[in-house]
């Protein structure tokens, strides 16, 4: 029950929020889901934030900070996306806005960390690994931060499908900065991962917004193929065949420009976008792509994060992703402007053969066990350079072993990023052992993932509601704006049933005989897939569910 002063305080937060939302940004109404986490926020309560792109995540920080005193904090991983984001304040003529990253001098930083100082900047844009320098965390610490925003946060997850070492230690530096309230943003995480974001920064009674999944001006179409060189050639001339800008995903970098060329030759303005070109070439690409230099960009998964272009009419994919996660991402930067726009998958099964090879790499027991003895036997800090150099090891190789031994308790990463043993904390032999337990986790939960992509590629049901249902939200119709509702294919493999009805209701708590416990994901009339937290998502047949009495309710 709401008490009638709590009712009076809600009231004058969101009367404040409305009028700092179009005083500030011209926004006259809040989208589904903002004003929710904002309220959060003012009221000090963390939040975890799950929207679509394009759906206005950044104005849940925006809006608050401008009513809280002193700066906020927002940790961004790519430098071109703090550019962007810095400059788009700017336009908006919202309070100042500034950015700490290793691609400007020490100078500027200083001007920059000065102007927090002052007071004269609201917003400050720096990535997780300047969060992890001492002489950072103090300059800000001393500012006291009113707020912190965690955008795409799904990256702190290792069952995310960006996972980035560096966000793992965002939860130490949210401590540090003495946890005023943290918003962590991400246009993508599926319940495993969003219960990982929580639990990794340190979130503790967050408020959770799940809004907007469906887009459904986006026109989704599966092609497939048997021969590759078919392939390769439909695509190109599908690409060379549309009008306005699109957005075309390969899965290498050889093939970025092998695409790129192609398309050129067939009359198009086309780029390729790799991580592997030099940051002018890349970011040449980008103002080109923002600005309407471009027909077609043909990159990798490294392009678009955090793009805000309105227009993308068509995204195709080559190959599928190591997700629908990651899919879903890419596709949704097609449309945002609500108007119509096509995702198209050209697709072999054999396509998902790379996908499995980068998912089977396993955790090195011997090495872990090599770590975890040397930094216990050390009695103290351990540099880790000096660790890379004893074992002969690259930095990544180092940073993958200690991230597994972190998790399970064995060591800690000081603010300088050496190591040392927890006190009481698990031998090196069975933190070794633990370590490979929960890579080898990770490892089924990523092949679980490219089971799902197959299945959306290759089901005859509402290609829609299968990507909805992966995310956890209800949808129990055809959406007729997919290539299988066309088709008449998908009608005939809806349930009889509502969501909540039958033996395994959506979002039902069960149990496996074998696998533990899960979530029911989505149902169709004769299979359930279900989420486990130990093997990833599984889709069962009713018909052996109830022969051998696979699953109970549980909750």
């Amino acid at each position: 029950m709401i008490s009638v002063r709590e009712r009076f305080q809600r009231r004058g937060r969101r009367r404040r929020l409305g009028a700092v939302a179009k005083d500030a940004f011209g926004w006259e109404r809040l989208r589904p889901g903002q004003q929710e986490a904002m309220e959060h926020l003012l009221a000090g309560r963390d939040v975890l934030v799950v929207m679509p792109t394009g759906s206005g995540k950044s104005a849940v920080y925006q809006i608050p900070a401008l009513l809280l005193d002193g700066p906020t904090v927002v940790v961004s991983p790519l430098i071109a996306l703090q550019r962007d984001q810095v400059a788009g304040l700017a336009e908006a003529g919202a309070a100042g806005a500034v950015a700490v990253n290793s691609a400007q001098s020490s100078g500027t930083s200083d001007a920059s960390f000065e102007q927090i100082k002052a007071g004269t900047a609201e917003f400050v844009f720096l990535s997780p690994e300047q969060l992890a320098k001492p002489e950072v965390i103090d300059r800000l610490r001393a500012a006291r931060p009113s707020l912190i925003a965690i955008d795409e946060a799904h990256c702190v997850s290792a069952w995310g499908h960006d996972f980035r070492p560096d966000y793992l230690r965002l939860g130490q530096a949210i401590e540090r900065l003495g946890h005023p309230p943290v918003v962590a943003l991400t246009a993508t995480a599926a319940p495993l991962v969003r219960d990982d974001i929580l639990s990794s920064l340190g979130l503790q009674d967050a408020g959770v917004v799940v809004r907007g999944f469906d887009r459904p001006n986006i026109d989704l179409q599966v092609r497939r193929f048997v021969d590759k060189e078919d392939k390769r050639r439909a695509l190109i001339a599908d690409a060379a065949s549309r009008e306005g800008l699109g957005l075309v995903y390969v899965a290498t970098r050889r093939a970025t420009e092998e695409y790129a060329a192609a398309l050129r030759d067939a009359g198009k303005r086309a780029e390729a976008y790799h991580a592997g070109m030099k940051a002018a070439d890349r970011h040449r690409v980008h103002e080109l792509f923002r600005e309407g230099g471009l027909d077609v960009v043909v990159a990798t998964s490294a392009f678009g994060m955090g793009i805000d272009k309105q227009d993308v009419r068509h995204v195709l994919h080559s190959d599928p992703p190591e997700s629908l996660d990651s899919y879903y991402q890419e596709i949704g930067r097609a449309g945002r402007d609500q108007e119509p726009a096509t995702a198209v998958l050209f697709y072999r099964p054999e396509d998902l053969g790379i996908r499995r090879f980068f998912a089977g790499g396993r955790a090195d027991e011997e090495l872990l066990l090599r770590v975890a003895t040397l930094v216990g036997e050390h009695g103290g800090t351990v540099p880790a350079r000096e660790l890379r150099d004893l074992l002969g090891i690259g930095s990544s190789k180092l940073t993958g072993v200690v991230n597994l031994l972190e998790r399970v308790g064995a060591v800690t990463v000081t603010d300088r990023g050496d190591l040392r043993a927890v006190t009481a904390g698990p031998s090196p032999q069975e933190a070794s052992a633990e370590a490979v337990g929960l890579d080898e986790t990770r490892r089924r939960v990523d092949e679980s993932r490219i089971d799902m992509m197959r299945a959306y590629a290759e089901t005859t049901g509402c290609r829609r509601r299968m990507l909805l249902e992966y995310f956890g939200e209800p949808h129990e119709r055809a959406c007729g704006n997919c290539d299988t509702c066309r088709s008449g294919a998908a009608e005939e493999k809806l349930p009889d049933e509502k969501a909540g009805d039958g033996p395994f209701p959506l979002h039902a708590g069960v149990r496996h005989t074998e696998w533990g416990e899960g979530v029911v994901m989505s149902r169709e009339p004769d299979r359930v897939t279900v989420l486990f937290e130990e093997v990833g998502y599984k889709t069962l047949s009713l018909e052996a569910v109830e022969r051998d009495d696979l699953l109970v309710l549980v909750g």
